[in-house]
């Protein structure tokens, strides 16, 4: 298990080094698998007995660092390294958890723009997923309870506070920047697995950070970003929060008091107040 944990995190380093993230955090991941690979006992082992506070404590491990690892030895898999490679896939990632089906996995991303765990787990606290056809109080429990064992929490957590959210105009910056990089042909491209049969490289990919924030951005390559045409609009950044990965979409809006300028999704209401925008009144 050691060894699978440490080539994961290799492979990631590799992709980030690639991909021209700033090479501390490239050298934090490569300092993860070595500290990962002499580990003297069993990192399954560690995760089990002494959770994600166990994994801290190892050197050059961090908070995010332990989410990572635990993430690989709970399902195999880093869903940093699929994205990075152009393979994630959002709906089998939702699906994975036990009580979603593709169908329902499909509709939760739809409705709500997600396609991590840590989204999903947010969703289930916040009352969102309540919300959503198909959620009964029985697998919301479930949901949640998969989800905490998955991610490696001792116990169910409440909803994220609205503090672990970076301002929006941070956001929009960060956006403004990855469309400015793409417009003039500085960033990498990867070749993304879905929508995409001749395997071509097309989709930019830009590490920025932002403070102690470190973003991962794209082009959503969602079905609903391709039926509705929007694959070079609708840009998707991935953040560490408080307490794991989040995500925004940035979208241009369509209508609205907002119409032709780049707005935060699900966030509208403070994109006004940063623009300076004020909804009219009706008499």
């Amino acid at each position: 298990m050691n060894r699978q944990v440490a080539d994961r995190l290799e492979e990631a380093a590799q992709l980030l080094e690639s991909q021209e993230a700033n090479p501390f955090r490239v050298q934090s991941y490569r300092n993860a698998a070595t500290t990962i690979r002499q580990l003297p006992r069993n990192v399954l082992e560690l995760l089990h007995e002494e959770g994600l506070d166990g994994l801290d404590r190892l050197p050059g491990i961090g908070s995010a660092l332990a989410r990572a690892i635990s993430l690989i030895v709970t399902t195999g898999r880093l869903p940093m390294v699929d994205r990075l490679r152009g393979e994630s896939d959002p709906i089998v990632v939702l699906s994975s958890v036990p009580g979603i089906g593709r169908r329902l996995a499909e509709r939760v991303h739809e409705a709500l723009d997600i396609g991590t765990l840590e989204e999903l787990e947010a969703a289930a606290h916040d009352g969102r997923l309540a919300r959503i056809p198909g959620f009964g109080e029985k697998r919301l429990a479930g949901v949640r309870d998969a989800l905490a064992a998955r991610l490696g929490r001792r116990r169910a957590r409440p909803a994220l506070d609205d503090d672990a959210l970076p301002m929006v105009g941070e956001v929009l910056d960060v956006d403004r920047e990855y469309r400015e990089a793409c417009a003039a042909g500085r960033l990498p491209m990867i070749a993304p697995r879905r929508f995409n049969p001749g395997r071509k490289a097309w989709l930019p990919v830009m590490h920025a950070w932002r403070g102690p924030r470190h973003y991962t951005v794209l082009f959503s390559n969602t079905a609903r970003a391709h039926e509705l045409g929007r694959t070079r609009d609708w840009v998707v950044l991935y953040f560490n929060g408080k307490h794991g990965e989040r995500q925004h979409t940035v979208v241009t809006a369509t209508s609205g008091p907002l119409e032709g300028k780049r707005i935060v999704k699900g966030r509208e209401l403070e994109c006004e107040s940063w623009y300076g925008v004020h909804r009219r009144r009706s008499a």
